[in-house]
């Protein structure tokens, strides 16, 4: 399975609780983490995925998330 990652506008853990049901939603529950460590706050997804529904996700939570080559 291919890990996608991407660079969001997300800044700390009340962050991640607002996209969370976006996420869920779009990817499922436990398919996808952000690593609030990286000065990114890279999101990867765990799961095969189309990268404008993760796009989409986040824009709807308030958020940006551009896919990382």
């Amino acid at each position: 399975m291919k890990d996608t990652k991407f660079k969001t506008t997300i800044k700390c853990s009340g962050c991640v609780d607002k996209v969370t049901p976006f996420l869920n939603e779009a990817v499922g529950a436990g398919n996808w983490e952000v690593d609030l460590n990286s000065p990114m706050k890279v999101l990867t997804i765990h799961s095969e995925v189309d990268q404008s529904k993760v796009t989409k996700a986040m824009e709807k939570a308030g958020y940006r998330a551009e896919e990382l080559k």
